[in-house]
């Protein structure tokens, strides 16, 4: 199956979760995002804002600022570049360039000093490679990182498959995170 038909066939299973179930599931991925080492050690993350039933994450940025950390939030630039700007809040955020909150500045930090990426995607396969939404700007960004930097995608199990078609430009996860646990791929 294609990208194209997959991408469409996994956004419907989870635009038809229910308000309550994303929040609840979001509640637990968030939770053991939280608890992972590659977490607590980080000084510097990068979080996804979510939008259409996406593992929510602004509670996870406040919480993630209250403790201490340092945190990026994606800022897209037409033509397919990704900016990691540092945000004190998301109050900071406005609707941007696909209607997703991002902040209006757009001085993005050096993704060589960021220490944690935590992605987004529509689904992913057990192998760790992602399905995003098909603009790139993931697939742009992710190799500008420090080599040792994780990659930690948020998902519903549901989203979960054997098996997406990966090119060479795409980027496995490091981890994936779900309701369920995690998988890991290093």
């Amino acid at each position: 199956m294609d990208k194209k038909k997959l991408r469409r066939i996994f956004l419907d299973k989870r635009l038809s979760l229910s308000r309550e179930d994303v929040k609840n599931m979001s509640e637990k991925i968030i939770s053991t995002l939280f608890a992972l080492e590659e977490f607590k050690k980080s000084g510097i993350v990068m979080f996804y804002v979510d939008a259409r039933n996406e593992v929510e994450t602004r509670e996870a940025i406040e919480r993630a600022l209250s403790m201490g950390k340092r945190v990026a939030v994606p800022k897209t630039i037409k033509g397919q570049r990704l900016l990691a700007v540092e945000i004190k809040g998301t109050g900071e955020l406005v609707p941007g360039t696909f209607g997703i909150l991002e902040p209006e500045k757009d001085d993005g930090l050096d993704p060589e000093v960021i220490d944690l990426v935590v992605v987004p995607g529509v689904a992913f396969d057990r192998r760790g490679y992602r399905l995003g939404y098909g603009a790139g700007y993931y697939d742009g960004f992710l190799p500008r990182l420090r080599p040792e930097v994780k990659k930690i995608a948020l998902a519903f199990e549901l989203q979960l498959t054997e098996y997406i078609p990966a090119e060479k430009h795409d980027i496995r996860m490091d981890a994936i995170v779900t309701e369920k646990g995690i998988y890991r791929f290093y």
